[in-house]
């Protein structure tokens, strides 16, 4: 069974994204225990230092991240298919170590993260909302299961 640790600033604010997470967790249920840590996220505005705010979000952040393989979503981050990214999930859960996915907020992660994990991995090339990241994530790691467990979901 799959042990992953999604650690990420902010909450879900609108219900359908919070119903989203709840329908994936179940289905991921049987195949992965998962455990979701929300970090405050920081309030900023146009005349703030943004590089300040991630940095401040960050170091929130760093006390979640140690023990287990680090996997920080990151634009900049390697981009994989379903397949490959089952795979990569599958390697490195044979180690039984929890995998901890780290997500930035709004400003993305400060780069202080980014040099500590073990891997960055990136969605997409496309920008999306740390909330839409959140879902497209848990969904990849219930498609990444059900490719692993030779399910029928991923066509």
């Amino acid at each position: 069974m799959l042990k992953i640790h999604i650690v990420l600033i902010g909450k879900l604010k609108e219900n359908y994204w919070i119903q989203a997470e709840k329908e994936y967790l179940k289905r991921l249920s049987p195949y992965a225990k998962v455990t979701i840590t929300s970090v405050p996220e920081r309030s900023f505005g146009k005349g703030d230092d943004k590089e300040r705010v991630k940095k401040i979000e960050g170091e929130k952040l760093k006390k979640y991240l140690g023990g287990g393989i680090v996997v920080a979503m990151d634009e900049s981050g390697k981009q994989m298919d379903s397949i490959e990214f089952a795979k990569f999930l599958g390697d490195n859960s044979t180690k039984g170590e929890e995998i901890k996915f780290v997500i930035g907020g709004p400003l993305g992660l400060d780069k202080s993260i980014i040099e500590k994990v073990d891997y960055v991995v990136s969605l997409s090339k496309l920008t999306f909302t740390h909330q839409i990241a959140r879902i497209i994530l848990i969904e990849q790691i219930y498609r990444a299961a059900t490719i692993i467990n030779n399910k029928k979901y991923h066509y």
